[in-house]
């Protein structure tokens, strides 16, 4: 199934005061369209359009941008814009702006705008506009991140396969794990550090899934690895290479994926057992891991949370330990990030990126994870609906029925609708009609009346039924071959005449 999607992202760019290059092409306010083709396979193809304006500041905007830092101004200038999802505000500043620290060319806000320091020429703009906008929406490669399935191995980044399959739910788990309880009792609280720590991210993410979040204490949890004790240090490493083998038997353990719809996020924090204490984990060049943790693509993260030794070695056991949870959810909050390709590593020298805070992600972020998933969405109703159809073609006397029947026309027409919402600018619709067009794909698919097993090839059917009527058979036809040889025997016999 081939599919074929226009990215249409609306863009506004605002000159303040003495920034306005001297080769603009036409006066102020004008609109320019800029396209672009990313390249997916024969089967897929995506183009990005950037739907410009250009325009001044207004008085107000003016006096916003007057502000002593950028942060100041982001925030004076958010109540003045249009804060429609997928969307976004470029103000550009003058070469010299104090707005900006040296070095710093581009500020991006924690909504949906940024302070662009004017290039000079308007092609220099245009070339700086371009990577904001690729940082703030989309970018060839997280499009064929969202399209993996689609995309030869070949031309993936290696990150590609680690984020999170766009699903309608997660489910989030947290576990303390606590492998030597004689030595050690464990008190978190989870519940305080969801509340103040991860809800507000998942309020954020609402809009994406929907998320559950419980939390368990396993006792006697050890993890698959023996750490090798290193003298110098007089503590335990877990190298890099072993930290794979850690997480099945511990798996084994946690349960919670069995007997879920949704994808499970796994996050354990690991006190480690006193005859292994302390336990540091190494990098793959036998650095130690700043944060004691480590994450798994798609499945989560386990942190290492030493104990300090008492002080005395009389000390009685079991020792009190109260987590630090601060400490612990700022490495699973940045680990979430990680597992739903919200990492900020690979960014220009130049840019500034100021901290999402409390909420876990910026607006724009919430943007990006959206542009992922409505085309990752698309693409997979295009193929169950492909593999539904192929199923169907195999199979002559399936029955379908009506209630199959609707859930198939209301995927096809809410991937239509999608798509043409994606091609208005309009993101947020789109990724609710993509949304729904997963569900009722998912619904025909796997509709029990549909299951192949229902109806049997014509070969098996024969193989099936003919041990059963043979028998039967051979009697009926020696009568009727009887029948026939008497009936022709009597039009022999010539009739009798008196």
């Amino acid at each position: 199934a081939s599919v074929q999607v226009q990215l249409v992202v609306p863009i506004v760019v605002v000159f303040g005061p003495g920034s306005v290059p001297g080769d603009l092409p036409r006066p102020l306010p004008f609109r320019d369209v800029q396209e672009m083709e990313i390249s997916v396979n024969l089967r897929t193809s995506v183009t990005s359009r950037y739907e410009m304006l250009y325009r001044s500041t207004t008085g107000q905007e003016e006096a916003a941008l007057a502000a002593a830092t950028a942060r100041e101004a982001d925030a004076a200038l958010h109540p003045l814009q249009d804060t429609t999802l997928g969307s976004l505000i470029m103000y550009v500043v003058t070469e010299t702006s104090p707005l900006l620290p040296q070095g710093i060319n581009v500020y991006v806000g924690k909504h949906r705008s940024a302070l662009v320091r004017a290039g000079g020429s308007l092609a220099a703009l245009q070339a700086r506009l371009r990577e904001v906008t690729q940082v703030m929406s989309f970018t060839a490669s997280s499009i064929a991140a969202a399209l993996s399935d689609r995309v030869p191995d070949g031309q993936l980044s290696p990150d590609a396969r680690r984020y999170l399959k766009s699903s309608l739910g997660y489910e989030i788990t947290f576990s303390l794990l606590n492998p030597d309880p004689k030595s050690h009792t464990v008190d978190w609280d989870i519940e305080g550090a969801v509340t103040c720590y991860v809800k507000p991210v998942l309020d954020k993410l609402s809009l994406v899934a929907n998320f559950s979040v419980d939390s368990q204490i396993l006792y006697y949890a050890v993890l698959g690895v023996t750490p090798r004790y290193d003298k110098e240090s007089s503590s335990f490493l877990l190298s890099a290479h072993s930290l794979p083998h850690v997480i099945n038997p511990v798996e084994a353990r946690l349960g919670s994926s069995a007997a879920s719809l949704y994808p499970v996020l796994n996050f354990l924090l690991y006190v480690p057992e006193r005859s292994h204490s302390p336990l540091y984990i190494q990098d793959k060049d036998g650095a130690p891991v700043s944060t004691n943790a480590f994450h798994s693509p798609r499945w989560g993260g386990i942190m290492v949370y030493n104990v300090e030794a008492p002080a005395s070695p009389q000390a009685s056991l079991p020792l009190h330990v109260d987590v630090d949870m601060a400490r612990v959810m700022e490495v699973f909050l940045a680990q979430l990030r990680l597992l739903f390709g919200l990492s900020r590593d690979e960014l220009p020298p130049e840019f500034l990126l100021e901290s999402p805070g409390n909420e876990g992600l910026a607006d724009w972020e919430l943007d990006r994870l959206l542009w992922a998933h409505t085309v990752e969405n698309i693409a997979t109703v295009s193929t169950t609906l492909t593999s539904l159809a192929q199923l169907l073609d195999k199979i002559g006397n399936i029955v379908i029925k009506d209630d199959v029947a609707s859930e198939v026309y209301r995927a096809v027409a809410s991937v239509q609708s999608a798509v043409a919402k994606l091609s208005l600018g309009r993101l947020h619709a789109a990724f609710q009609a993509s949304k729904e067009a997963v569900t009722s794909s998912e619904k025909a698919f796997f509709d029990p009346s549909l299951l192949h097993l229902l109806y049997f090839p014509d070969d098996q059917k024969f193989a099936i039924y003919i041990p059963l009527f043979l028998p039967m058979a051979v009697p009926i036809l020696l009568s009727l071959a009887k029948i026939v040889r008497e009936t022709r025997q009597r039009k022999k016999e010539p009739t009798k005449m008196d």
